[in-house]
C-alpha cells in the first residue's frame, strides 16, 4: 500500500485578467487548464499490449527527436488512451518508433524507443539496469550519497528523473505516461539498487503542460527527512517537500570547484536554496558568507544544514532583486558573487521573459563584484543554450570587462541525450571581474 503525502498545488489568479483572444485560443486554454479525471491517474503495470497490437500515430514527416509536438501529428488511432503506448510511423507507412501518448500535451509522444517495441517489463528493467550500471562506473558513492541514478532522456526514458538519497529514492515525473507507471519504475529501481524506500512527485507545472494534477506517494515508512553527504558536507533533504527531488545533485562538482576561490574572501550566494554554495564556501575559510532566498522555508533548511557542519554563515530571508539593489545603494560589494536563481523559463512562450529576468538578475549582480572578483552566474532552464546565456550575460555586465574562465553544467551522473540537446540544461559561467 502506497501512502499519499502532498497535493500539486496551482496559482489561479491569472485567470482574473482580461482576456480578449480569439475565442479558439480561449477554449483551448479552458481545455489544459482543467485538470484530467483522476481515473486517468491511476497506476499501471509496464506490461503493454503487443507492438502489432498498439494503437499508431501517425507523423506528417519524420523525425529523430524524442519530443514529438501535436503540430507535427497527422493521424490518430482512436484507441489510444491518455498514457498510452504508442506506436509511431509516417505517413509513407515507414516505422519511426514507440513513445507514450498524451493529447493533452503540446508535447503529445515522448518516444522511448527507436527499434525494440518497450512492451514488456523486462524492457523496462533493462534501461533501468543501464542507468544503474553507469552510475557504479562513476564510483560517485566515494565522494557522495546523493546523486542522480536516471536522468529522462540522457538515459532514454523521457519525463523522468530519479535521484537517490543515501537509501531513498526521490523520483519526479514530468509527464502524464511517465506519472501512471512511476510506481512500478520505483519498485523496480529500488530492486535493482537493493532499497526498499521511495517517494514519487508530480513535477512542477503539470497542469499547464501535461494536463493534469496529482498527488505524490511513498513506499509505506519512507524517511521524510534524510542527512547526505557530499565531499564532506552532510545535508538535510526533504524530497516529499523540497524543489525539484528535494536537492540539486547536479550542482556537485561546481559546488566543489567553488572552494578555490573563496579563502579569506567575502562572499554573497544569491537564491541559496538549501545553502549548498554557501557552506562550502564557509568550510573553505571564507571570512565572510551571506545568503539570499526568499523561500523562508529554504532559509530555514540552509541554516539547519549550516549548523550541521558548523558553518558560520548570515542568512537573509529576501528578494534577490531587491537585496542586490538594496546593496548597490549602500555601495556593498564582494569578492565572490554565486547567482543560481530557479528555473525562469518553462516553455518556449516564456523564451523572451525569461531571458530579460536572466538579463536583469546579471546587471543587477555584476556591480555587486569586487574588482578582480569572481561572478558565477547559473542557468537551470534548458531551452537558453549555453551560447544565448553567455551571451545575454555579457550584455548584462555592461561597462565591466569579465574574463570568462570556464564554463560548466551538472556533473556525469546527468548524461546528455545528443538527440535532445535541451536536456543538457544547467549552464555556469565562471567569470573574473574586471
Amino acid at each position: 500500500m502506497t501512502k499519499p503525502y502532498s497535493k500539486n498545488r496551482t496559482d489561479y489568479r491569472n485567470r482574473e485578467r482580461p482576456d480578449n483572444r480569439h475565442p479558439s485560443a480561449k477554449r483551448r486554454d479552458r481545455d489544459t487548464k482543467f485538470p484530467l479525471d483522476p481515473s486517468l491517474l491511476v497506476q499501471r503495470g509496464l506490461e503493454s499490449p503487443a507492438a502489432d497490437d498498439l494503437p499508431v500515430v501517425q507523423l506528417k514527416s519524420e523525425t529523430r527527436h524524442p519530443t514529438v509536438y501535436r503540430k507535427r501529428i497527422a493521424e490518430v488511432d482512436p484507441r489510444a488512451k491518455h498514457g498510452d503506448l504508442v506506436r509511431v510511423m509516417a505517413l509513407s507507412g515507414e516505422q519511426i518508433g514507440y513513445g507514450l501518448w498524451n493529447p493533452r500535451a503540446e508535447a503529445t509522444v515522448r518516444i522511448l524507443s527507436w527499434n525494440e517495441p518497450p512492451t514488456t517489463e523486462a524492457w523496462w528493467r533493462d534501461r533501468i539496469d543501464m542507468a544503474v550500471r553507469l552510475r557504479k562506473l562513476m564510483h560517485l558513492e566515494d565522494t557522495t550519497t546523493a546523486y542522480r541514478v536516471l536522468h529522462a532522456e540522457g538515459d532514454g526514458l523521457p519525463g523522468l528523473v530519479v535521484d537517490r538519497y543515501e537509501n531513498v529514492l526521490s523520483l519526479e515525473a514530468f509527464t502524464l505516461g511517465m506519472y501512471q507507471r512511476s510506481e512500478a519504475i520505483a519498485k523496480a529501481l529500488a530492486a535493482s539498487l537493493h532499497l526498499r524506500d521511495w517517494i514519487v512527485r508530480p513535477g512542477p507545472g503539470t497542469l499547464d503542460q501535461e494536463g493534469f494534477l496529482a498527488d505524490g506517494f511513498a513506499s509505506p515508512g519512507a524517511a521524510q527527512r534524510v542527512l547526505v553527504r557530499e565531499h564532506g558536507v552532510t545535508f538535510e533533504i526533504n524530497p516529499a517537500e523540497g524543489h525539484k527531488t528535494g536537492f540539486f545533485c547536479d550542482q556537485r562538482e561546481n559546488r566543489q570547484r567553488l572552494r578555490e576561490f573563496c579563502r579569506g574572501k567575502s562572499v554573497l550566494d544569491l537564491c541559496c536554496y538549501s545553502g549548498g554554495f554557501a557552506i562550502n564556501a564557509a568550510l573553505a575559510g571564507a571570512s565572510e558568507v551571506t545568503a539570499v532566498d526568499l523561500d523562508e522555508e529554504a532559509i530555514k533548511l540552509a541554516r539547519r544544514n549550516a549548523q550541521l557542519n558548523k558553518a558560520n554563515i548570515k542568512f537573509v530571508h529576501a528578494d534577490a532583486f531587491s537585496y542586490m539593489r538594496d546593496m548597490q545603494r549602500n555601495g556593498k560589494t564582494f569578492d565572490v558573487v554565486i547567482l543560481d536563481p530557479p528555473k525562469l523559463m518553462r516553455s518556449r512562450e516564456e523564451a523572451a521573459d525569461g531571458q530579460s529576468k536572466y538579463f536583469d538578475l546579471n546587471k543587477l549582480a555584476a556591480p555587486l563584484v569586487e574588482s578582480g572578483g569572481l561572478l558565477l552566474t547559473c542557468s537551470c532552464s534548458g531551452l537558453f543554450s549555453m551560447d544565448e546565456f553567455t551571451r545575454t550575460v555579457r550584455a548584462a555586465c555592461g561597462e565591466r570587462r569579465p574574463q570568462l574562465l570556464l564554463r560548466s553544467g551538472a556533473g556525469p551522473d546527468h548524461p546528455v541525450s545528443l538527440g535532445c540537446l535541451e536536456s543538457e540544461y544547467l549552464k555556469c559561467l565562471w567569470l573574473r571581474m574586471d
